[in-house]
């Protein structure tokens, strides 16, 4: 089922938008294709069923895959502003989700913060790639970016974040991002990320010291259970690191989003197919 409807009006005090939207995925009456079975967006969260052209990448070169991309109806998130997205891939299904374009989040009048949560399920024997475009957190913006996603024990993932700070030639705002990770109800990958003028110590060698993109890969693979990929530094600015449980963790700072996406690609790659695109 599909609809799309407009949530209400902000509130009168601080011109807010609050949107939430919800996609669903499960395996159609042939058993082996899957489906999307819930599509619903408002204004500001736009999802749309998508047509892969051939074998999806990072579903192992599957056919009849679910594909669905997000799109921003508005600007923002602007302060003040509160987004939530749901989705829940059914046991057996494979979904892939895309982003049309990056999310460029903004300051609001009142300088309140704004707020992004996504909540996502994978039943088991189901496979979700979430490929992300950036989030760029312009000056003088306040927002809280929270991704919680539940794996069944037989679930298999891959995803991508990537947070770039500011746009050209600006100072970027207050941004906190975090994402966490369980698997069979056992945590697996919890990690916070805090910069912008409130946030101490985020610019230093430690943590992003001069770049201006970080940004992520996470794949989870349940063949890995008894060996998962070895650690490996392939560049001074990102590593490819195990997790305690069937996946790994490409990390990487650059000086820009150009850069920052060689360097994820080239961590991809490094895992060999079918995960290399």
């Amino acid at each position: 089922m599909s609809d799309s409807s407009l949530l209400k009006m902000p509130t009168r005090s601080t011109g807010a938008m609050f949107a939430r939207a919800a996609l669903s995925s499960g395996l159609a009456a042939n058993g082996r294709d899957s489906r999307v079975e819930t599509l619903r967006s408002d204004g500001p969260l736009v999802l749309r069923k998508s047509n892969p052209k051939g074998p999806e990448p990072l579903t192992q070169r599957r056919h009849g895959v679910a594909r669905v991309a997000l799109a921003a109806g508005t600007a923002g998130p602007l302060g003040g502003d509160s987004y939530a997205l749901d989705v829940h891939v059914g046991a057996g299904s494979t979904l892939v989700l895309l982003e049309v374009s990056a999310m460029l989040v903004l300051p609001g009048a009142g300088g309140d913060r704004s707020h992004m949560s996504i909540d996502v399920t994978v039943e088991e024997g189901a496979t979700f790639v979430w490929w992300a475009e950036p989030i760029i957190a312009a000056r003088r913006c306040n927002h809280r970016h929270d991704v919680r996603i539940a794996l069944a024990e037989g679930a298999r993932m891959i995803l991508r974040e990537e947070m770039i700070l500011g746009r050209h030639g600006e100072t970027p705002g207050d941004f906190t991002s975090r994402l966490r990770i369980t698997r069979a109800g056992a945590a697996l990958y919890d990690q916070q990320l805090s910069f912008g003028p409130s946030a101490d110590g985020w610019n230093g060698a430690a943590v992003l010291g001069h770049g201006r993109a970080v940004g992520s890969i996470i794949a989870v693979e349940p063949d890995w259970e008894e060996a998962p990929p070895p650690a490996l530094p392939y560049h001074q600015d990102a590593v490819l690191t195990p997790l305690a449980g069937p996946g790994v963790a490409i990390g990487a700072v650059a000086s820009d989003s150009l850069e920052l996406r060689r360097l994820l690609t080239q961590g991809l790659n490094e895992l060999g197919p079918p995960w290399a695109i």
